[in-house]
């Protein structure tokens, strides 16, 4: 299993646009990828209402994870989104 323990960057936590932008990012990865707060239960990456549900805030720890093929360079990409709080979509994602 890969995983990526990463911090979340932007200021508001994984809402509103930021949690859209994360979950656009997850879906199109092709690779089925949950996401959890310390000691939470792990949700699916590419389910805003789940996403949502966490309520991760700015600068809480949160952990990737995907034990499919592909899973590194997806995590890598996803945790880059997350820690650096980018407002856009990079290409490479």
């Amino acid at each position: 299993m890969a995983e990526r323990r990463v911090n979340v960057g932007w200021a508001e936590g994984l809402h509103a646009r930021p949690a859209s932008l994360f979950v656009r990012a997850a879906a199109a990865s092709g690779v089925p990828v949950t996401i959890a707060k310390a000691g939470g239960a792990p949700v699916n990456a590419a389910s805003m209402l789940a996403v949502l549900s966490l309520g991760a805030q700015g600068g809480e720890e949160i952990l990737l994870a995907s034990d499919a093929e592909g899973a590194e360079v997806a995590l890598d990409r996803l945790a880059k989104l997350v820690a650096e709080g980018l407002e856009e979509l990079p290409e490479t994602v």
